[in-house]
């Protein structure tokens, strides 16, 4: 059964409250952006890293063994898209963000350089897109790629 009888002491000390929760330090409302409240999916931040990482010089690919070899055939079919996701994943909190990513590294470049380079990268994209804090960007380095090892892949596969 509901409670239908009239409380004006009540009623005034909840409009008093809640007034005093909208409004900031002189009396205003707070300012727009910080009313409300914004989530970032996994997948979207997903995205976003996958993005950055492939921005870095060395980069050859992302994702496992087993996950680059589905995803070469996949990007095979006509109009299929590439994967921007493979080998990314992220932990999304309310306020922090963990990454791990899968790379594969062009073989010359310096893979501690490159990692590095990669976290900087990650980081600076996603703090920037998302405001997120990044607590940690672990990359693994799955494989390297050698000169000329990719068109002898090719002609096997065909």
């Amino acid at each position: 059964m509901t409670d239908t009888t009239h409380r004006p002491a009540a009623e005034a000390r909840w409009a008093a409250d809640e007034a005093s929760t909208q409004q900031g330090p002189k009396g205003s409302l707070r300012p727009p952006e910080s009313r409300g409240r914004t989530t970032i999916a996994d997948s979207v931040a997903e995205k976003i890293v996958g993005m950055a990482t492939r921005e870095v010089t060395g980069i050859h690919n992302l994702g496992s063994g087993m996950a680059r070899t589905i995803g070469g055939v996949r990007e095979r079919v006509p109009g299929a898209q590439p994967s921007v996701t493979r080998g990314v994943h992220v932990e999304v909190g309310e306020r922090q963000a963990a990454v791990d990513v899968d790379v594969v590294v062009d073989y010359g470049f310096p893979i501690v350089d490159v990692a590095a380079d990669v976290r900087v990268n990650v980081i600076s994209a996603m703090e920037r897109m998302t405001g997120l804090e990044v607590v940690e960007v672990n990359v693994a380095v799955d494989d390297i790629d050698l000169p000329g090892a990719e068109d002898e892949r090719d002609d096997r596969l065909e």
